[in-house]
């Protein structure tokens, strides 16, 4: 088993019920492990709720991870994935001061260039929103620095896995 830390996607399936995710949360924080982002979200099943967590770790570690939160009487199933098994993106959102938009065409060519999508446009502000890779969105976050930025906010990753996932025909079989 690797020793080598990479980022992994932490997928769990679970019932919606409070103090859940300090639990989860305590599962890494035991191990020093810094979770990267989460998030979570309605499932393709109905009344489960699915997590999207990313920490980097080693394979032996997120082993371990993996099965201590299958032991929380409320996850149903906890799977991890490379981003090579998953397609994955995240969304943010930018505040810049509306007067740049007008009078500045390199403005303009970044947010066409880096296909980000104007939400709203008054006197005072505007607001991008940019989903993609971290990567897109940190080069962006970047040159917009430049020309000073009111508000900014990401989203964690969310992400489906390329392959199957076997947790559908679990619960069909649960629910009958």
């Amino acid at each position: 088993m690797s020793q080598e830390k990479q980022l992994y996607t932490v997928t769990v399936y679970t019932e919606n019920n409070i103090g859940l995710l300090n639990r989860i949360s305590a599962i890494f924080q035991r191990r020093h492990i810094n979770i990267e982002s989460i998030n979570s979200s309605v499932s393709e099943i109905k009344n489960i709720s699915k997590w999207t967590i990313t920490a980097t770790l080693s394979e032996e570690q997120i082993k371990k991870i993996i099965g201590q939160i299958d032991k929380q009487v409320e996850v149903i199933k906890a799977y991890y994935h490379t981003d090579e098994d998953t397609i994955y993106q995240e969304s943010c959102l930018f505040k810049i001061k509306s007067d740049l938009l007008f009078n500045d065409r390199q403005i303009q060519n970044i947010i066409k260039e880096s296909n980000a999508r104007i939400v709203t446009v008054n006197k005072e502000f505007f607001v991008l929103e940019k989903s993609g890779r971290k990567s897109e969105i940190e080069l962006l976050h970047r040159e917009l620095s430049a020309f000073g930025i009111l508000q900014f906010t990401r989203s964690g990753r969310i992400a489906v896995t390329k392959e199957p996932m076997e947790i559908t025909k679990m619960l069909e079989a649960f629910q009958l």
